[in-house]
């Protein structure tokens, strides 16, 4: 292969520094940038090249300096001290270079989010990979677009503090809040603390994608804070007609496993059989006989078929438990009733429950008893 010298032939240099106009010196430009991106050099020659580079980005013409900057976007051939001043460039060359370039540091990085402006900090949060600092950054730093668009990013790192940052920042926020819950793995505490924050929707979502205690299965089952599910889940359990009613959710796509899950807990058996039958497509009477009379393992199966959460499934199993210890005679304290025998057959059945989480449980079902909800015999 020619050496440095020869491939940046006199020609080619003298053009670079002295062509009549910038489109003559963008031309050399291009050319000798190729050259220096493709050349095996020796230390030498390295540093006539990168001498080289200096003056390019030197030039007076802006045509000139985006050739290079597109040219060597995805170099490692561009010196850290060019590449960190062509992204303090006018914008037509630092984008190109701050969107791909690999020679820059987590600290250059994290230093034009502090100085560059929103778009340069846009240019970073859609890098190919991003580490924990540099998120970190954007996050503290950037526009409510610029951290949705790093949050959307499932190559960039962060730490759980950072997306508990962003939740502070953008409480308020559908786009953050979602480019948070469709990140492809969240912490355990930062999942926990969305399903408290977004709409029906994502909180569906991230039932089914990400990892929930068992203390916020329980709470999710029980709760009675969102009016619309709540009416829909009585709904489901007065209707005549659940075939027709899950078909019709189904095809809405809001038969989801958090609306089965509080159907459940409200006791709506037939409607939860109906359901699972539809998103597993299994006839009913097939269903309904791996739900109650298929020992341990026809519920299991059934909900594996109908793609439910396998680390849902001791919650489903404590409810079918508590369904078939609880006598419901129509009065008041049916629910209350029902929701104790469910808690303590999860208690039972989940062999991964923590302390924290059983005492938890333990508090809810003595909350129950002291408003009067619980059976007393």
């Amino acid at each position: 292969m020619a050496t440095t010298r020869a491939a940046l032939t006199e020609n080619d240099i003298r053009m670079l520094v002295k062509g009549a106009t910038a489109d003559e010196r963008a031309l050399a430009a291009h050319k000798l940038c190729r050259t220096i991106d493709r050349a095996e050099m020796a230390d030498d020659e390295r540093q006539i090249a990168h001498d080289i580079l200096r003056v390019m980005a030197s030039d007076a013409a802006e045509l000139v300096r985006r050739a290079m900057a597109v040219t060597l976007k995805q170099s490692t051939s561009l010196p850290p001290d060019v590449a960190n001043r062509l992204a303090r460039d006018v914008e037509s060359v630092s984008l190109p270079i701050i969107s791909f370039s690999p020679v820059f540091s987590d600290s250059d990085l994290a230093e034009i989010v502090r100085m560059g402006g929103e778009v340069r900090q846009m240019a970073v949060a859609q890098r190919p990979r991003l580490s924990a600092k540099v998120t970190t950054a954007l996050v503290e730093q950037g526009s409510e677009q610029v951290v949705a668009t790093v949050c959307a990013n499932d190559n960039a790192r962060f730490s759980e503090v950072a997306l508990q940052k962003a939740l502070d920042r953008f409480s308020q926020s559908e786009q953050v809040l979602q480019a948070v819950a469709y990140r492809a793995a969240l912490p355990l505490a930062v999942t926990e603390r969305l399903i408290d924050m977004v709409g029906e929707q994502l909180r569906d979502h991230i039932v089914s994608h990400h990892a929930l205690s068992p203390e916020r299965v329980m709470d999710l089952m029980t709760s009675v804070t969102e009016r619309a599910t709540i009416d829909l889940v009585d709904q489901a359990g007065r209707t005549a007609d659940p075939k027709a009613l899950v078909a019709h959710l189904n095809g809405a796509g809001r038969l989801t496993p958090s609306l089965l899950l509080r159907a459940l807990a409200h006791g709506h058996m037939t409607f939860f059989e109906w359901g699972l039958a539809e998103l597993a497509g299994v006839p009913h009477h097939r269903t309904w006989l791996m739900i109650h009379d298929a020992g341990q393992l026809g519920l299991k199966a059934v909900c594996e078929r109908a793609g439910l959460p396998s680390r849902l499934y001791p919650a489903f199993r404590a409810g079918v438990d508590a369904f078939h210890v609880t006598e419901f005679d129509g009065r008041s304290h049916d629910q209350g009733r029902f929701q104790e025998h469910m808690i303590q057959r999860f208690l039972t059945a989940s062999q991964t429950i923590s302390r924290e989480d059983s005492d938890y449980l333990l508090e809810r079902m003595d909350r129950l008893a002291a408003t009067g909800l619980s059976a007393t015999g």
